[in-house]
């Protein structure tokens, strides 16, 4: 495989390890589709870094557990400024 394509998963995997950023903060931070972070991170990784994998999997799995906050709190937000806008 390309070298900059290591360097691309290598670089996904540490900036979610220390942002604890979600697929799609992390897709839209490196340019690339958010299936293509999730491959990265969830298949690829394991045979380059299984450290690093293993640090980016519980963040995974941490922001798996508060997704449906994240939903909600979006979902208030919204209609919170439909109600400001009338």
């Amino acid at each position: 495989m390309r070298e900059d394509f290591f360097d691309r998963v290598i670089e996904e995997g540490y900036y979610i390890a220390e942002t604890g950023a979600t697929v799609r903060k992390t897709a839209k931070a490196f340019s690339v589709s958010k299936s293509t972070v999730h491959k990265d991170v969830t298949e690829r990784l394991f045979g380059i870094d299984k450290d690093l994998y293993k640090r980016v999997k519980k963040v995974l799995e941490k922001n798996l557990l508060e997704r449906h906050i994240r939903g909600g709190e979006a979902t208030r937000i919204k209609y919170e400024k439909i109600r400001t806008e009338k």
